[in-house]
């Protein structure tokens, strides 16, 4: 008999924590998870050294978190005196450049003006640095052979914003 008290306690125990876990909705469990989601992106986003501030959207009351990019405007270089073929080949290098930069998380987004304008084209960086951003664009093939040129500037948005 001494085993059946315990037992007991536990039992009821069980059945009132039960009944406060049924009590919490799906949607509370959501949002807490989506609370401490965020925060976690918000500090390894401060850890991995990228430049955040957050701020309540009025309308909607929900807070958004506005990052750092750096937009790299891509324009027309001294050195346009490519072949044909090699400027088709710089161009299949470039395309390269950027799809890598895409894939591996360090570009957002790219893509060329629709003129023949001075400015060619941008690419939206995803890292901490001007520096950073500085360095991965040197490395495009058009870049180094002097066809592009670079020109980098701190930009902000909201993170996880997407376009329209």
């Amino acid at each position: 008999m001494n085993f059946l008290k315990p037992t007991i306690i536990l039992l009821v125990l069980f059945i009132s924590c039960k009944s406060e876990v049924e009590n919490i909705s799906d949607s509370q469990l959501h949002v807490e998870t989506e609370e401490i989601s965020a925060a976690n992106k918000i500090a390894q986003l401060k850890k991995d050294g990228f430049e955040i501030f957050e701020y309540v959207d009025a309308a909607t009351g929900d807070t958004i978190v506005m990052q750092q990019y750096f937009m790299s405007f891509l324009k027309r270089g001294k050195n346009r005196s490519q072949s044909k073929t090699e400027a088709d080949s710089l161009q299949t290098l470039h395309l390269a450049h950027l799809s890598s930069m895409y894939e591996k998380g360090f570009a957002d987004i790219s893509g060329p003006f629709g003129d023949d304008g001075e400015i060619r084209g941008i690419t939206i960086y995803n890292v901490p640095t001007m520096k950073m951003a500085d360095s991965l664009a040197n490395l495009d093939p058009m870049v180094k052979a002097g066809k592009l040129e670079i020109e980098i500037k701190p930009w902000w948005a909201g993170k996880g914003f997407s376009l329209r």
